[in-house]
């Protein structure tokens, strides 16, 4: 879509504190607020270029899915129980040796996902999306090469590390891009390429099962390094976020590469009004900050240090304190509803459902497939529904199949030949609680905590939210086999019941972000909207527009 034009002389002027070059100047406008485009599919068509910038962030959130995929088929190949002995079923304390080299990479994912708060901060989203794939290529080399059980678990921990890294980094920085019409879609793309990593690792791993020898399991690892790679190159054409930029006092990059993100011209009233109110939530958040911390505000590296230590302790204070539980909250339960719990041992649970080895491994390649398809549908829903309409949907669909799963294995786990009506149709109740955790609390989870936190906080919310999804998946990873070992259809039971608590969380604290800008976040969670905050950002507001209109800013 081309630009309105305006009227006026074509010369350099200065527009607030940039200049800009050879652009007309625009004659005032009316700001009202008018959509980019419209929601879903058709708006995602309206925008390539932004469709495109994600595409190629998504391709952290690839490698993200394709190692924690690559990993459950590995764990029953003969050549690696062969290699790695201290996992195999007659092993003493088997169970939790599985479960600690699984978990590990939830381990490393933890600490990267910590430390990419403040470094997506300081050296921008798109650097430290290249940092994060420095480091997850080397865990790749490592497990590639791995000679033992504890070289192996140091080279999980490693790429885990770059892997927590990417999956906190891309989904802010796909939010900070993405039109809010379509910023749901965009962001479901991030859980898409997830669960696209997950299969196409299960389905590599599948056909390299029957390789004679250790290449076995190491090409898989190995093959992970070709993606990093596009992504390593993709990142170098990716814009800075316009909202860091700002942040940066980069005002007329940022205004360029907003423009840009939306297909427009940099005069177009709906560029122009969204970056006025970047511009005045930043100025709004730093004034606010200097009121909290006022002596920490003379510049000097141990003030800088102290600062740092506060932003992160500002987010349970009292005006975001709501926004952090909310982001915690949402990846807590996206863990324990059992996702990685079927996604890392699927066969064993095809197992216990009496299926033979063969089909068990066909079966949870089908039933990852059977997420993509649920992903896929979040592209549209997200935006036309709503976040909270898929939360409670799914909450309420994964507890009934858990439910009917429970009770099928509790009655007929002990012969299952004897019964396999019960026992297929427990494995059809798998699939489906997989397609509705696609549909709802894989890609939603993920959404909400980049779109919540004000600019000042959103890395850091953002990375504590991420930091709670690896710390429970973690938890996830150590506790499954053994749960599904001793309690049998118990485990489903413990699955149902935080599936049903889910659902009475999302009712009680999870708003609906669908069509909300960014900025809008004060006033839709009402915790740091006094109103003498709310006059003094739109008084903010109104001083940059004056002052755009005299060029004097």
């Amino acid at each position: 879509m081309e630009a309105k034009k305006t009227s006026g002389t074509h010369e350099s002027k200065t527009i607030g504190p940039f200049l800009l070059t050879g652009l007309s100047r625009p004659t005032p406008q009316v700001y009202d607020r008018e959509p980019y485009c419209q929601t879903g599919v058709r708006g995602l068509l309206h925008d390539p270029h932004v469709v495109l910038c994600t595409a190629c962030a998504t391709l952290g959130g690839f490698l993200f899915g394709y190692d924690q995929g690559v990993i459950s088929v590995t764990l029953v190949m003969p050549q690696f129980i062969d290699k790695f002995p201290r996992i195999a079923l007659t092993a003493s304390g088997a169970g939790f040796w599985k479960g600690f080299l699984t978990a590990m990479i939830e381990l490393g994912a933890f600490l990267g996902a910590l430390n990419q708060g403040w470094i997506a901060d300081r050296i921008s989203r798109r650097h430290s999306i290249v940092l994060a794939v420095f480091i997850f290529t080397l865990g790749s080399i490592l497990q590639t090469a791995a000679a033992n059980y504890a070289m192996l678990t140091v080279a999980r921990l490693i790429g885990g590390i770059g892997i927590g890294m990417l999956s906190m980094v891309v989904p802010l920085y796909i939010s900070e891009i993405s039109p809010p019409e379509i910023r749901g879609a965009l962001l479901v793309m991030e859980e898409l390429s997830i669960v696209l990593g997950i299969v196409i690792a299960y389905w590599i791993t599948y056909g390299t099962r029957s390789i004679t020898g250790h290449w076995a399991w190491r090409l898989p690892f190995f093959l992970q390094m070709f993606p990093a790679f596009v992504l390593l190159i993709g990142v170098t054409a990716l814009p800075f976020s316009p909202r860091w930029l700002v942040s940066k006092n980069r005002h007329a990059e940022a205004l360029e590469n907003l423009a840009r993100l939306r297909s427009l011209h940099w005069t177009d009233k709906r560029v122009r009004h969204e970056f006025f109110e970047i511009v005045a939530e930043h100025r709004f958040e730093r004034e606010l900050r200097a009121q909290r911390h006022p002596q920490l505000q003379n510049g000097g590296r141990w003030n800088g240090i102290m600062l740092e230590i506060h932003s992160w302790i500002d987010c349970f204070r009292s005006g975001y304190r709501k926004r952090t539980w909310v982001g915690i909250g949402l990846m807590f339960f996206q863990q324990f509803v059992g996702i990685n719990a079927l996604i890392y041992y699927s066969p064993t649970l095809f197992a216990s459902m009496g299926v033979d080895y063969d089909m068990q491994l066909a079966l949870s390649g089908v039933l990852n497939i059977t997420q993509l398809v649920g992903v896929s549908t979040s592209v549209w829903t997200m935006d036309k529904f709503g976040r909270r309409a898929l939360l409670m949907t799914g909450s309420a669909l994964m507890a009934i199949s858990h439910i009917i799963i429970a009770v099928l294995v509790g009655l007929y786990d002990k012969d299952w030949p004897s019964h396999r009506g019960p026992g297929w149709t427990s494995v059809a109740f798998l699939f489906v609680y997989m397609f509705f955790f696609g549909a709802s609390w894989g890609p939603v989870a993920w959404a909400v905590p980049s779109e919540i936190f004000p600019f000042v906080l959103r890395a850091k919310g953002v990375a504590l939210s991420t930091c709670s999804n690896w710390l429970n998946n973690f938890i996830i990873g150590l506790i499954t086999p053994p749960l599904v070992q001793n309690t049998g259809f118990g485990a489903y039971v413990f699955f149902a019941v935080f599936c049903v608590l889910s659902g009475i969380w999302t009712v009680l604290f999870v708003p609906e972000t669908k069509g909300r800008t960014l900025e809008d976040m004060d006033v839709l969670f009402k915790d740091n909207v006094a109103a003498a905050a709310q006059e003094r950002k739109r008084a903010i507001e109104a001083e940059l527009r004056r002052e755009d209109t005299v060029g004097d800013w």
